[in-house]
């Protein structure tokens, strides 16, 4: 019996539900995922609950606060001066509290995202935090396949 070990490539169905329950993520009413154990397309301790399992199982796991996304960290909060935004975005945009701003990566190669908070006279508190951190989750996987 194959099962799932660091590096399978994998298929899978999964739900990813916050604390209140609401799906997050939900691929059960659609097409599959297909992803490769240890790519980082999962939290870490997301993955490990997937090692061992076979094709065919169908499991639900409840992480505790924290354990699937980290804790909250302070220091991912961070304010953003106004101009330095329209300088390096869009000159005309407006932003809101619960707005998702896209940042590249100092490389350019990728982007990270980030939540308005709160929104000063010429500045924006930004939360970089994950948005599950900090919070229990509970995630179901039912595996298709594994290779």
């Amino acid at each position: 019996m194959i099962t799932i070990q660091e590096g399978s490539f994998l298929t899978l169905h999964y739900r990813l539900a916050g604390p209140d329950g609401a799906d997050v993520v939900n691929t059960f009413a659609g097409q599959p995922a297909t992803l490769s154990l240890g790519a980082g397309q999962l939290a870490p301790a997301i993955e490990h609950q997937l090692l061992g399992l076979a094709e065919g199982a169908h499991h639900t796991f409840e992480l505790p606060a924290g354990a699937a996304f980290g804790e909250r960290n302070p220091d991912m909060l961070q304010r953003v001066k106004l101009s330095l935004l329209h300088e390096l975005g869009d000159p005309d945009a407006s932003y809101s509290s619960g707005d998702v701003v896209q940042f590249p990566t100092p490389d350019g190669q990728g982007a990270y995202a980030g939540v308005v908070r709160e929104v000063g006279d010429d500045w924006l508190l930004f939360d970089f935090n994950h948005p599950l951190a900090g919070q229990p989750v509970t995630f179901e996987v039912r595996v298709v396949g594994i290779l």
